[in-house]
């Protein structure tokens, strides 16, 4: 597990290491192991996915996910939904037969309550003004969409990325900060910007074609405005969706390295061993150290009754003898 979740080596790769070490190993035992270590983990991911709803501040994202579809007989591309408790780095990946659709963005987040971090997918749209969510924009994405305008328009693409640019500046200067201090200083500077550069976007959509580059970042961004400017109510959010997008890049590298899963439920498999795996590296904790002496645990907690929640990376405490 460590080698293929961590380290995004296939398992037919583990399978031959093992046998030029002297180990034969067949694919079918190595896929029951794995099936039954899942098995245990998702009485750990169940609490871990309540725990980070339970967070009244979360960032969600997804990514594709190739799938075997066997009435097909080919690789389709499905989506992994990755859900983060931003105030203290936990996350879950979630497998929903490959859905990215509003239906399954409505069922995951249905009844959360809190502030919600996303991109600009139109998925999220509709929680937009729901009772008890708070919808946040990103303003990584939107500095890209002028990055991907300055062939197209030079000057004018410039010009919008240095209105982000003062953004960032300002996040810099608040480094170290109080929360209550951060979003203080975010008012006082970050917020005028915001509104220079409104009226900046609603002055320049009249002066480019509608179907080029830059009216496109502006559209992208105009539209996103009233998300993307309540990051500086609290000095807790961020500016942007950056720490999700590096909690999902294991996915993107395994996904190169082992190109699909099998099935559906190989999907779901993953996304428990990922979400598990990636809070661990979230708390500082050594996944395989870990994985060691909780799947130790697990049937002791099961028969005695012990809270399982305290075998959460985040919650789990080290025996001496294993540090």
């Amino acid at each position: 597990i460590i080698e293929k979740f961590f380290y995004h080596m296939p398992f037919y790769r583990v399978i031959q290491k093992y046998k030029e070490l002297g180990a034969g190993i067949s694919s079918s035992t190595i896929g029951d192991w794995y099936a039954a270590v899942c098995e245990k983990l998702k009485l750990l991911y169940d609490i871990l996915k309540n725990d980070v709803l339970l967070s009244d501040y979360i960032q969600v994202d997804e990514s594709t996910l190739p799938v075997i579809d066997n009435e097909k007989h080919r690789a389709v591309k499905g989506y992994m939904w990755v859900v983060r408790n931003a105030v203290n780095g936990d996350v879950f990946f979630h497998y929903d037969m490959g859905s990215r659709s509003t239906e399954t963005a409505l069922k995951l987040l249905k009844d959360y309550q809190g502030a919600i971090q996303t991109d600009g997918y139109q998925a999220y749209e509709h929680f937009e003004g729901m009772k008890g969510k708070k919808m946040l924009g990103c303003w990584a994405h939107a500095r890209r969409k002028f990055y991907d305008a300055l062939t197209e328009n030079k000057r004018l693409a410039e010009e919008g990325i240095e209105y982000i640019s003062k953004l960032y500046k300002t996040e810099d200067e608040t480094s170290g900060m109080t929360a209550e201090q951060r979003a203080e200083t975010r008012q006082k500077e970050a917020y005028p910007v915001i509104r220079e550069f409104e009226i900046w976007m609603q002055n320049t959509a009249g002066k480019v074609l509608k179907t080029g580059r830059m009216y496109k970042a502006i559209q992208y961004t105009y539209g996103l405005l009233p998300r993307l400017r309540r990051y500086v109510q609290d000095g807790r959010y961020n500016i942007d969706n950056n720490l999700i997008e590096n909690a999902i890049r294991p996915l993107a590298v395994g996904r190169k390295n082992y190109l699909f899963c099998g099935n559906a439920e190989s999907a779901i498999r993953a996304g428990i061993v990922y979400s598990l795996i990636s809070s661990c590296k979230s708390a500082g904790i050594e996944p395989r150290i870990w994985l060691e002496d909780i799947l130790n645990k697990i049937p002791i907690y099961e028969t005695t009754g012990r809270n399982l929640s305290d075998l959460l990376p985040r919650n789990w405490k080290p025996d001496p003898q294993n540090l």
